[in-house]
This record gives structure tokens, sequence and C-alpha cells, in this order.
């Protein structure tokens, strides 16, 4: 069988047009991006969108794969690596605010951004169980903190691992509406003063003093 007969080569490297269907979906949610705008952006015919990556949805749920190991890896990481939920809770923010306003791709999380007015209930669910997942995966972080000491008995993880998501997913909106990564910076400053922290031996819980026995 000849090259012709078994159908023509693709045209197009799959893994850059990959990208720009990346950064459709980031820029407008998947919602907004239209099987259009995604031909456009990547420069192919729907035809070869259709044989390439399936219909827009299948594209999407590449899209998201590929970012969680590329763009959206670093809480992840952070995670995994840092010896200490403080540590990696510092890490995984400070890191965020640079992903998040870096001007080499759109501002903010992908992830997020992408699940803004989606009607489509499957997609909006898979969104909506990855942030899950990445809590989840802090919250056993924060666990582990508790565990060793470093953070107090009383320290609730489910509870600081829901703050931490929140900041995280507040700075990633406010970097959609213009905020600067020194901006972001000054707000991971601020939540890491709320850090839950061991009462020194002869505190009381208000923090005076008492006698040892």
């Amino acid at each position: 069988m000849t090259t012709k007969q078994r159908g023509r080569p693709r045209s197009f490297d799959r893994d850059t047009a990959l990208e720009k269907a990346m950064r459709a979906f980031w820029e407008d949610g998947y919602e907004a991006t239209s099987v259009s705008d995604l031909t456009r952006e990547m420069g192919i015919g729907a035809p070869s969108l259709y044989a390439a990556f399936g219909d827009k949805r299948s594209l999407f749920e590449e899209v998201v794969r590929v970012y969680g190991v590329t763009h959206g890896a670093g809480p992840g990481r952070a995670l995994a690596e840092e010896p200490t939920a403080r540590g990696a809770v510092e890490r995984l923010l400070r890191e965020a605010a640079d992903t998040f306003t870096d001007p080499a791709h759109p501002r903010g999380c992908l992830v997020i951004h992408a699940a803004t007015n989606c009607t489509t209930p499957e997609v909006e669910q898979a969104l909506r169980d990855q942030r899950n997942t990445a809590l989840a995966a802090i919250e056993d972080k924060m666990r582990q903190g508790v565990a060793t000491g470093e953070l107090p008995e009383r320290t609730d993880p489910r509870a600081l691992a829901r703050l931490v998501g929140a900041v995280f997913q507040g700075m990633s909106q406010q970097a959609r509406d213009g905020a600067s990564r020194a901006d972001l910076e000054a707000v991971v400053e601020l939540a890491l003063t709320v850090w839950p922290r061991n009462e020194p031996v002869g505190s009381d819980a208000r923090g005076e003093g008492r006698t040892l026995e």
C-alpha cells in the first residue's frame, strides 16, 4: 500500500496545535470558545481538528491533561517536593503569583477560568473534580504537618486546605483582572501571617505566660 493510499500525512504539528488550543480555552473559557475559534487559532480546518483530536470536548480534555503536566504542574510539585506543609504552601502560592501573571501566556489558571459560565455538565463536573482533587492533596499535606508536629494538634487540615485553595483561586481571578505579580506577592505575604503556629512552652491559649511545675 502506498503512502497516498494510506491517507495524506498530517500537515500540521499536533503539539503546536494543541498548545494553541490550550491558549484559546485558557483565554476565553470552555463554553465561549467555539470550534471556529479553535480552528482559527490552531491554523487548521475543522476536518483536521476532528480527525486529530475528536470533538471540542475531547480536545478540551486533552488540553487539560497537558496543562496539568506543564503550566499547571507547579502545585503538585510543591506538595510533593517540599518537606513541610508551610514550605509547600508558600512555594505553591509564590509560584502561582509568578505563573498567573506571566505575559508569555493567558493570565490565571486554566482549570479555574475555563469553568466560568460553563453550561456543559460533564465539563463542569470534570473541572470541579480536578479542583477538589487538588484541595484533597493540600489537605493531605496539612494532615502530614499535624502528624509530624509541625502544625498544632488543634489545626483543622480541611479548613486550612480550603483557605489555601480560596487564596489560590482568588489570586487567579485577580490576575485575570489585572493584578501584578507584586500585588499577588503581597497577598501571599498576608496569607502566610495567619499560618497556625505551635504555642511556645510556658504560654496558655491566650498567649499569656504561665509557670511550669
